[in-house]
């Protein structure tokens, strides 16, 4: 993890088309290491999750090249390594485990984020037929323990087409559906660091099951 950390922290600090070709002999050398990492998760997680069990790192993991057309931040590279762990790969309309290395702001975590209106308003009308269900799952002692609640931005005013008196409105008034648990850069350093990612998944499991059913009706 040592070497992941440190070639991202050189990345940032150099984030040019000249550092990044001079050293890539680093990077290939890094992204190898995350992979494998990724490869174990993936392991991991497949043991509760059995939707994942045929998939690969390369799969999961996300470029390191930016698409900077549209940024105001032109730097070409990302100064992280990502894996979206979920049914049908990274790019899947399904919800799933999200892992991030980035020198000061690692985390494991997932959901689904930024979610079509489609797949939005499904999830939303999922919670609706079934918010006890839901609310047990995010209120378990497990999930508030590792997670806090959910995360991102809420609408001011109810969603278009559900009532605006329903009981738990405000669980319908998220933009995505997403949680995460920080790691430091010393946690990450720990031999303890793979059952913590997978250990956090494992609790995440039934969130991620009942926004995939939502989005199997589609």
């Amino acid at each position: 993890m040592e070497t992941i950390i440190a070639f991202l922290e050189e990345l940032k600090n150099n984030n040019t088309r000249e550092w990044f070709l001079a050293n890539r002999d680093w990077y290939e050398e890094t992204k190898t290491k995350f992979e494998l990492l990724v490869t174990e998760v993936i392991k991991g997680v497949s043991v509760f999750d059995p939707e994942t069990h045929f998939l690969t790192a390369k799969d999961c993991v996300f470029r390191i090249y930016r698409d900077v057309r549209f940024s105001k931040n032109k730097d070409p590279y990302k100064a992280h390594f990502g894996a979206s762990i979920n049914k049908g790969g990274r790019n899947s309309r399904f919800a799933g485990y999200y892992f991030h290395i980035e020198p000061g702001n690692s985390f494991v975590g997932g959901g689904k984020w930024q979610p079509s209106p489609e797949i939005l308003k499904a999830i939303r009308y999922e919670i609706y037929q079934s918010s006890e269900e839901f609310k047990k799952i995010i209120n378990s002692k497990p999930f508030v323990q590792r997670f806090g609640s959910l995360s991102d931005e809420k609408l001011q005013r109810p969603p278009k087409d559900f009532p605006a008196d329903f009981e738990d409105i405000e669980l319908l008034k998220y933009k995505s559906y997403i949680v995460g648990a920080n790691m430091s850069d010393e946690e990450l350093k720990k031999e303890s660091y793979l059952p913590f990612v997978v250990e956090t998944c494992r609790i995440m499991n039934p969130f991620i099951d009942f926004l995939n059913r939502s989005i199997s009706h589609l």
